[in-house]
């Protein structure tokens, strides 16, 4: 397999779409997963840029992924609409998210993993402002 240099990720329930391009901007990875194949699938692939839109399960993706060593962008789903090619399923959508992070104006969400200390624990609200 050629090297992915950025990854769309469409979450859902049960099954994950992925859709990955390499750096010339061809297509080298269409694929859709259960929740336990993208656990291994991402601990296998060596690290990448990795896009998912935002959502409430998303920052525990985010946390997991970033622990295997990946680069993980949080974007918000009403940025991510307008490169949705055609119609609204699975596929289309984690592509629109692969063709949305490339984009050099893009507003990313800033993951939960910013708010975390070097020990894991949480910074109050006074703290993340004072610093």
């Amino acid at each position: 397999m050629e090297e992915i240099i950025r990854i769309g990720v469409d979450t859902s329930k049960h099954f994950f779409q992925l859709h990955g391009v390499n750096a010339a901007e061809k297509v080298v990875l269409r694929k859709k997963l259960r929740r336990k194949e993208m656990v291994a699938f991402f601990e296998k692939l060596a690290p990448t840029v990795i896009g998912i839109e935002a959502c409430g399960a998303s920052h525990h993706w985010a946390r997991l992924l970033l622990s295997f060593g990946h680069e993980v962008k949080l974007i918000a789903p009403q940025l991510v609409k307008p490169y949705v090619k055609r119609g609204k399923n699975d596929a289309a959508d984690a592509e629109g998210l692969c063709e949305a992070m490339s984009r050099p104006t893009m507003r990313f969400v800033p993951s939960s993993r910013a708010n975390l200390t070097k020990n894991g624990s949480r910074l109050s609200s006074q703290a993340m402002k004072s610093s």
